[in-house]
């Protein structure tokens, strides 16, 4: 049995970490010795990384977790300290698991996501309530790659890399005032974060019920994207404005 916990890191990053056994596998550790410290208080092995995005808040911890561990790198090709690049459609066997690598570009071109156990991980593309900024990807590119994850079964876990929730609920209950599901989630998650405990992970089920960017085909969602853009009549038109409006929303 594979044991998913969260780490703690900067103001509201997550290192993902996967044990089983005496190793374990790391997501995005964008600090290390948070990530050294948990390993040696729980006895584990650092026995890989995977990396999702270039950004810095997910890869400054490598070089540091190289000189102690000396573990593989998996990630996009051409980041620094990824000895190991991967691309869409591979699977990983780590842990003794499989994990599905998906090519979801939005947040950045070169934006990578890993299911396995049950369990995604999928950096900045998708949050608990929300998505990423688009960087560098278009609102193409970023909605095509939040369908592939509404594709999968509903009580697939979201293990993304911020805890923005709360902040990303504020915006989708603006979007859909009279969501139900959305209110019930504000109140537990509220509670969550009131005890110290983070929000994560989610699921694919709870964010098509209650994000909006998961939500371009509804109703209510459609209506509040042409309040901010009238032309907005498809799908990606919808989430384009959506994420426009988010991006100076308060």
């Amino acid at each position: 049995m594979i044991r998913i916990s969260a780490v703690p890191i900067f103001e509201d990053n997550y290192i993902w970490v996967l044990q089983q056994g005496r190793y374990a596998i790391a997501v995005d550790p964008g600090d290390a010795l948070p990530l050294i410290h948990y390993l040696k208080e729980n006895q584990l092995e650092l026995a890989g990384v995977l990396i999702t995005h270039h950004h810095h808040d997910h890869v400054d911890g490598l070089p540091v977790l190289w000189s102690h561990y000396q573990m593989p790198v998996f990630g996009p090709a051409g980041i620094k300290n990824v000895s190991k690049p991967v691309q869409d459609g591979e699977t990983l066997h780590l842990l003794g698991t499989d994990f599905k690598v998906m090519a979801v570009p939005g947040h950045t071109l070169d934006h990578l996501a890993y299911l396995g156990v049950d369990a995604l991980f999928c950096g900045d593309t998708l949050f608990a309530g929300g998505c990423g900024r688009l960087f560098e990807g278009s609102a193409a590119q970023m909605y095509a790659s939040l369908q592939r994850f509404a594709a999968l079964p509903d009580h697939t876990l979201v293990c993304c890399a911020h805890e923005y929730t709360l902040a990303n609920l504020k915006f989708a209950l603006a979007v859909e005032p009279d969501n139900l599901a959305l209110q019930e989630r504000i109140q537990s998650d509220t509670a969550l974060l009131e005890q110290a405990l983070p929000t994560l992970p989610s699921s694919i089920g709870k964010e098509k019920a209650s994000n909006p960017y998961l939500r371009c085909n509804q109703v209510d969602v459609i209506h509040a994207a042409q309040q901010q853009n009238p032309q907005a009549e498809t799908a990606v038109d919808v989430f384009a404005a959506l994420r426009k409006w988010k991006d100076n929303f308060r």
